[in-house]
């Protein structure tokens, strides 16, 4: 076959054998332009003040500080029953969904994930505790997600966020945090069960527990000396850890993704409807609402997205989320939502879809570490648990101490939580006692009509089922 002659700027003609060989390989200026002008249209860029390599280093930093998901999800939903190795995958890929429609749908860097506290209620209170196969549980979580989408689509949230009371609102947050810090404790040996006084101290000479000890203070120091990854390095050395002085197995780090098939399409929308679980319902669809609009302007804030006090693309923001919640259901995980986490992506410079479409990535990368995944105990994910539910007491700061029809309330939702095990319980007991302290005290018509109707749907569902 005959070579043919190329022009070179400057009309010469030369021959292929004429080009240096580092000449023909490197790539043509025009198609390099051209895919920066397309991610540039796609993203903004320049609009934000941002570059690929910013994103590309945010998208990392966000990652890292929100990774430990994948080994701490399979852990609390393998304890309502589950196959562990097919909630990993569901974890990997409903945060690489969820995450990558947000940055490319939304064009906000924002990562999304099963969340916290929604695993551990899924798990121990709608499974362990009131009974329910955990194919019926997701099928609350489908039907929640369907509400989500119903009210973003119909722009409803602004009229019912405004209808639930600040007060309540921080208690969620604070009653979840105290949630997932028993839950912790009990998972790392350091609370246990006592006929005598409920719950008591466990034997802290066990190696589980000093693991655990060790793990929390770790990832303290670490997020003190701003280390990304806090979480994730503590988890990962108590896993180590494990393998030397805990009786654990190494089964290698790297391997095919497992079979998803054991939860793929396994949730049971019928089996919900029948069963009465409309308190349940209520709550994922309560707490998924707070939790992602929360996340989404406190993030936004933080990186300077916000105008006038407003995100432009909020209502696109929280398509993502209530996407990603039923198809999370579908996948076979509990309710996902937007990460606070994001926040550390947006410090390391992050303002657009770009990060998020990163850590989409590398949450799909993750897909090949399963037995590392499966190898990491309850005592591991336990600091992580205990050191998320600190954080999440800073809260109570925000709370008006002075008026006590609203601080009662507040208390008695975040202290109801982890007492009755059951974030239901406590929503439940938060919003009654609001309610009627509000109407004993002649305060009934500061009282927003959404209030009223959720304090009457619990009322009612405590006539009915009782404490069940």
């Amino acid at each position: 076959m005959a070579l043919s002659d190329t022009t070179v700027p400057g009309g010469r003609i030369v021959t292929p054998v004429d080009i240096p060989p580092e000449a023909a390989a490197m790539p043509d200026p025009a198609a390099v332009g051209a895919n920066r002008s397309l991610v540039e249209r796609m993203f903004k860029l320049r609009e934000h003040g941002t570059n690929v390599r910013t994103e590309l280093i945010a998208g990392l930093t966000t990652f890292l500080t929100m990774a430990y998901i994948v080994f701490v999800n399979p852990s609390i939903l393998g304890d309502a029953g589950m196959p562990r190795e097919a909630v990993f995958v569901a974890t990997c890929l409903i945060a690489a969904f969820g995450t990558l429609v947000m940055g490319l749908f939304a064009n906000y860097p924002i990562a999304l994930a099963p969340g916290m506290g929604l695993n551990a209620y899924f798990a121990y209170v709608v499974v362990g505790g009131m009974g329910y196969p955990w194919q019926v549980a997701l099928g609350a979580v489908f039907i929640s997600g369907c509400l989500f989408l119903l009210v973003t689509v119909l722009r409803l949230r602004e009229w019912i966020i405004r209808g639930i009371p600040h007060s309540l609102r921080v208690a969620i947050t604070v009653g979840i945090g105290m949630f997932l810090a028993l839950i912790a404790l009990k998972s790392a040996g350091i609370v246990a069960p006592s006929k005598a006084t409920f719950v008591t101290l466990g034997d802290v000479h066990q190696t589980p527990v000093l693991l655990a000890v060790l793990g929390f203070l770790l990832i303290v120091v670490l997020d003190r000396f701003q280390v990304r990854g806090a979480i994730l390095i503590g988890i990962v050395a108590v896993t180590a850890l494990s393998f030397l002085v805990g009786g654990n197995h190494f089964k290698g780090v790297f391997s095919a993704p497992p079979s998803i098939a054991p939860t793929f399409m396994q949730l049971d929308v019928k089996g919900a409807l029948a069963g009465g679980v409309l308190n349940v319902v209520l709550v994922f669809f309560l707490v998924e609402l707070f939790d992602a609009t929360g996340t989404l302007m406190g993030v936004a804030k933080r990186a300077g997205l916000l105008k006038e006090g407003k995100m432009d693309r909020m209502n696109k923001a929280l398509l993502a989320d209530s996407g990603a919640i039923f198809a999370g259901s579908m996948l076979g995980t509990s309710s996902t939502t937007a990460y606070i986490e994001s926040a550390t992506g947006v410090q390391a410079g992050g303002r657009t879809g770009l990060t998020a479409v990163t850590v989409a990535v590398l949450f799909l990368a993750c897909l090949f570490i399963a037995p590392l995944a499966g190898a990491v105990p309850a005592y591991a994910t336990a600091p992580a648990l205990f050191f998320v539910a600190c954080l999440m007491l800073r809260e109570l700061t925000e709370l008006n101490w002075d008026d006590s029809t609203e601080v009662i309330p507040a208390a008695v939702t975040a202290l109801a939580m982890p007492f009755t095990y059951s974030i239901a319980n406590g929503l439940a007991f938060g919003f009654i006692t609001y309610a009627v302290l509000k109407l004993l005290t002649g305060q009934a018509r500061q009282v927003h009509f959404m209030s009223w109707l959720i304090a009457g749907v619990f009322l009612l569902r405590f006539a009915l089922l009782g404490g069940h």
